[in-house]
């Protein structure tokens, strides 16, 4: 039916969330080891007989409990055989990137995908063309009100530009290959969903004017989106500057997009060197730039 419509499907997972949720929406609950077991045994022969070249991506939930997953899903030949990568989330922490367990998922499995499925502002209702708000520190996730007591701390509010630039630049920098928000397009209520868990997405729309607002979040990701380009592979950069955080990746054209972050309420100055030629670039405070380099 997708086909048809002129959309390929390129992958799938094999479940949402498999931790489960609180039975709050689709999910269905998998061990490591019944996941595998699934894909091994029955999705992956099933797919392959059918003839779909498709990819499957295990796990597709929080980045803090990868490691448990991967080891089982890359263990052996047989259990890694039809798992083209992983899939993770971004709901464990405001803040935090999870470097270390997306470094082991990596290097367990190198020549496999890892991807970031869904991310997004939940638990929130859209600002309607408020664009302070989205750089402001207002923001809170479901953890703020239903994380443990001892999870707190990794649930502060945060401003959703801040967050969305963080993370993508924390991820491209720790061998994640993609990035997808949970959402590229919601109504000003932040639906339609059945279980009245309100998000943000980049692009909000009234239903009753057709009017469509761009949010600094939609902008935020167009930085990496627009110029690091399908086919793109991340190059090794040195960034001796703590409060500037960035990410560079050469484009199949030969060109190099770099990405600045300068979260920081001060403007900065940095210099870039790349192949024996250099140049001083100015950053303002609390501002994301790209910079792209010829070949």
């Amino acid at each position: 039916a997708y086909k048809a419509e002129g959309i390929d499907i390129w992958g799938l997972t094999v479940v949402n969330e498999p931790h489960g949720n609180g039975n709050n929406w689709e999910s269905m609950h998998f061990s490591p080891k019944e996941m595998t077991d699934f894909v091994r045994d029955y999705m992956g022969p099933q797919l392959e007989k059918d003839g779909h070249d498709v990819k499957i991506l295990g796990y597709d939930q929080n980045r803090a409990g990868i490691k448990e997953w991967v080891d089982e899903m890359y263990k052996d030949e047989a259990s890694s055989k039809y798992y083209s990568g992983t899939a993770i989330h971004w709901y464990e922490s405001t803040y935090e990137v999870f470097p270390e367990d997306l470094q082991y998922a990596h290097n367990k499995a190198p020549n496999k995908y890892l991807i970031e499925t869904e991310g997004c502002v939940d638990s929130e209702v859209p600002k309607w063309k408020d664009d302070k708000w989205y750089w402001s520190k207002e923001a809170t996730d479901w953890g703020w009100d239903w994380a443990p007591e001892k999870d707190k701390y990794l649930h502060p509010k945060y401003a959703p530009v801040n967050r969305y630039a963080r993370d993508i630049i924390g991820c491209l920098n720790n061998w994640v290959d993609g990035w997808i928000d949970w959402n590229m397009v919601l109504d000003k209520q932040g639906g339609p969903n059945w279980f009245k868990n309100w998000c943000v997405a980049p692009v909000l729309v009234d239903i009753e004017t057709d009017e469509v607002y761009y949010t600094p979040i939609y902008y935020t990701m167009a930085h990496f989106s627009k110029f690091i380009r399908p086919g793109a592979v991340r190059i090794g950069m040195e960034n001796d500057d703590k409060d500037l955080q960035a990410t560079a990746a050469q484009n199949p054209d030969g060109t190099i997009a770099i990405v600045v972050f300068n979260e920081g309420m001060t403007a900065k100055s940095f210099t870039l060197e790349l192949t024996g030629s250099s140049q001083t670039i100015n950053i303002e405070a609390q501002a994301i730039q790209t910079i792209v380099v010829q070949n």
